[in-house]
């Protein structure tokens, strides 16, 4: 049967970067479980348990993975880590028998897992770093571009295009600060046996000056990793309930603004779209169609990733007792698929930004269709501070206002401008020429332009000073 034939994930090779692959492949992974066997035996080496010879011999191959013996000595065993420490241990003749000594196997797979997520909330962080540079370079490009704003899907007041983006900016700053907190309070399980109490260590260690404890810690400092202080057989799961939730609110963020992008690109409205390249096919049965397919992809990643907190709050839950191992195939998938699909995002999305295709004439278009509405409040505004009656006025502008309208669903311009420069009911506050200026909705954006510039310039500051987290 050719590789053709079999299953193959689009997280594989369709889906995230080569880095991130990487740092989730099956290589990556053994090799990540030999360095916490070496950095065991180094501990206990300098506890006086484990000779300088074996040790030498340890790290000697510790670099060479012998995947294939590993492969085959689990289909006759079935415990993948294991098999993957008899493949080591054969190929340590001197110190292969001392490998593992007083350990369970989480106390390697776990270890090396928060090692692994670490690095890919590291490449996170980059990716994001990236997005937000983009964000803030179309905020200060359109900062003070008017158009339209909508509540309830529905025309509502001016904006400018640089607050709307200012929005999703805003977001995605404050989920750079989330990834930060949980890089600051990830925990390995360290050294603490099969359920907890470190027992097995303890009794290794008898006879010498060297506890449990600071076998832990030597072990930690070795592998540059804080540890919880209480565990079972496993690290607390709920630790990954924290880290999926985390990404399933950037994706939140990322999905907002994917799904305004499509509606913004949709016809009738038109102001914004993502980049189409000049010879990307849009649909095989429609040629003229350019489909908003970079939206969609971050929409679809972004759902995928906010259905995992789900199971990883059912792993954290349902570990009965010290540990169940009803948490272990899935973890397999949900925590590297989790990482893809958001790192997928983050790169398609930042493509999208520095790509994006504003279409001025449109926005523009929007505004003098809808915007004299909006405008009205202005008027009445002005109105009641020359002295009219609130409530009088507010009807007259409603009548006039349902003229217009029918006049744009008959396909003529608005004309709500000039109905009230010639109603003499309001002439009799404000002069005709002073009514067309408040009726430019253009100038109606409060300080929009100034706070999307101060957002713009958060957002240089934060990436410019905040030093990364150390890995």
């Amino acid at each position: 049967m050719t590789d053709a034939a079999l299953f193959d994930s689009p997280f594989a090779a369709r889906y995230g970067s080569a880095e991130m692959r990487a740092l989730w492949s099956d290589g990556h992974k053994r090799a990540l479980w030999r360095r916490m066997w070496v950095a065991l035996a180094e501990a206990q080496a300098r506890a006086g348990i484990v000779s300088a010879a074996q040790m030498e011999d340890i790290r000697a191959h510790a670099g060479r993975l012998n995947t294939a013996r590993a492969l085959e000595i689990e289909q006759e065993i079935g415990h993948d880590v294991m098999a993957e420490l008899r493949a080591f241990a054969e190929q340590c003749k001197v110190g292969g028998g001392i490998l593992h000594t007083g350990a369970t196997s989480a106390d390697i797979t776990d270890n090396a897992d928060v090692l692994r997520q670490r690095d890919a909330l590291h490449l996170l962080r980059t990716r994001l770093a990236d997005l937000l540079a983009a964000f803030a370079g179309q905020i200060e490009t359109h900062g003070a571009l008017a158009g339209m704003a909508y509540t309830h899907l529905q025309p509502a007041e001016p904006t400018t295009l640089g607050y709307r983006l200012a929005v999703y900016a805003q977001d995605l700053l404050g989920h750079w600060n989330a990834l930060d907190r949980l890089l600051g309070d990830l925990r390995g399980k360290g050294l603490k046996g099969a359920v907890g109490t470190a027992a097995a260590y303890q009794e290794l260690l008898t006879g010498t000056q060297v506890s449990a404890a600071d076998l832990e810690a030597d072990f930690l400092k070795t592998i540059d990793l804080p540890a919880f202080a209480i565990a079972t057989q496993t690290y607390p799961r709920v630790q990954e309930y924290t880290l999926l939730s985390t990404l399933a609110g950037l994706a939140a963020s990322l999905h907002k603004f994917a799904f305004d992008l499509r509606l913004l690109q949709s016809q009738g409205m038109g102001e914004l779209a993502e980049p189409f390249g000049d010879k990307q096919v849009g649909s095989s049965a429609m040629p003229f169609k350019r489909n908003p397919v970079n939206a969609e992809k971050i929409c679809s990643l972004a759902r995928y990733v906010a259905a995992l907190p789900a199971v990883a709050w059912g792993n954290a839950a349902e570990s009965l007792l010290e540990r169940t191992l009803d948490d272990s195939a899935n973890r397999r998938a949900t925590l590297p698929e989790a990482f893809l699909a958001m790192e997928e995002c983050l790169l398609t999305a930042t493509k999208v930004v520095r790509g994006l295709v504003v279409d001025a004439a449109a926005i523009r278009a929007n505004l003098e269709k809808y915007g004299p509405f909006a405008a009205t409040e202005r008027v009445l505004m002005a109105l009641v501070r020359a002295g009219a009656d609130r409530q009088r006025c507010h009807e007259r502008l409603r009548e006039q206002s349902l003229k217009a309208w029918a006049a744009l669903k008959a396909g003529r311009p608005n004309p709500l401008a000039e109905l009230l420069a010639a109603d003499p009911e309001l002439l009799r506050y404000i002069q005709p020429a002073r009514l067309r200026e408040l009726m430019d909705a253009r100038a109606y954006v409060g300080s929009a332009p100034q706070r999307a510039a101060d957002m713009a310039a958060e957002i240089r500051q934060a990436l410019a000073v905040q030093a990364p987290v150390p890995a």
